[in-house]
């Protein structure tokens, strides 16, 4: 057998390896970005957020299709008053019972949802919150706010974090990516943007999931936003 005979079937298994390979990192790509539910959640958080209902409307649609339920949404659209303001909650919540009714007009049923599963009976709202406070910054909290001023530290722990993370049909990590989105699309609260991406990755999300949301700000939302966020994920992951 000459060189170029012997030589073949090494060149045939090089390329089987680096097509498997690329495939297998093709399909890695895919587990690590957000799926179209969740990146559904991305304009509908930041517009309830900035009060731009009529994108928010096409916003709840959207994610109507991608799947979300409707009790998902609610959820998103509830959580957003922790952020910013019953005003726009309520906003969000109104033009999302509008689109409803539009699509119950056309004969579209879309799913109702889960409900979230009673809070346990043994625990107050301040005991949960403390636990999944301190499960989502990975330690207890910190801060001189906390002795400057006990009581939005009370409020945080009861309040945000056991009556609102306390209700599990929206899941942390869902709930992390309405939050980033939502402070990436406000003024003024990087600070806050970047605890919350801290947050994002501590309850699972990946570098390559927030990229990925990051890359639906910019579609979705505005590369201004978009370049804003990146940067303080560059933070984020340099200080990790």
């Amino acid at each position: 057998m000459n060189k170029k005979h012997t030589a073949l079937p090494a060149v045939i298994f090089v390329l089987l390896f680096s097509c498997t390979a690329i495939a297998e990192a093709q399909n890695m790509d895919k587990i690590q970005t957000l799926s179209a539910k969740q990146q559904s959640i991305v304009p509908i958080a930041a517009f309830t957020a900035n009060g731009d209902l009529p994108k928010l409307k096409t916003a709840l649609s959207d994610g109507l299709d991608a799947g979300l339920t409707i009790n998902e949404i609610k959820e998103i659209l509830v959580q957003m008053y922790a952020y910013a303001g019953f005003p726009r909650s309520l906003n969000g919540i109104n033009t999302f019972m509008g689109i409803l009714e539009e699509r119950e007009q056309k004969g579209i049923r879309d799913a109702l949802g889960q409900e979230p599963t009673p809070m346990p009976a043994d625990k107050c709202s301040l005991e949960l919150g403390a636990e999944i406070q301190t499960r989502l910054l990975g330690a207890p909290a910190t801060g001189k706010y906390i002795a400057f001023a006990p009581a939005i530290d009370k409020f945080l722990k009861g309040h945000f974090f056991g009556d609102i993370f306390g209700r599990d049909n929206l899941d942390f990590q869902n709930r992390e990516i309405a939050t980033i989105s939502a402070l990436a699309n406000m003024q003024g609260v990087n600070p806050q943007l970047q605890s919350h991406f801290n947050i994002g990755l501590n309850v699972g999300l990946t570098g390559a999931q927030v990229r990925s949301l990051i890359s639906v700000l910019e579609a979705k939302v505005g590369k201004k936003e978009a370049d804003n966020a990146c940067e303080i994920l560059g933070l984020v992951l340099k200080n990790r």
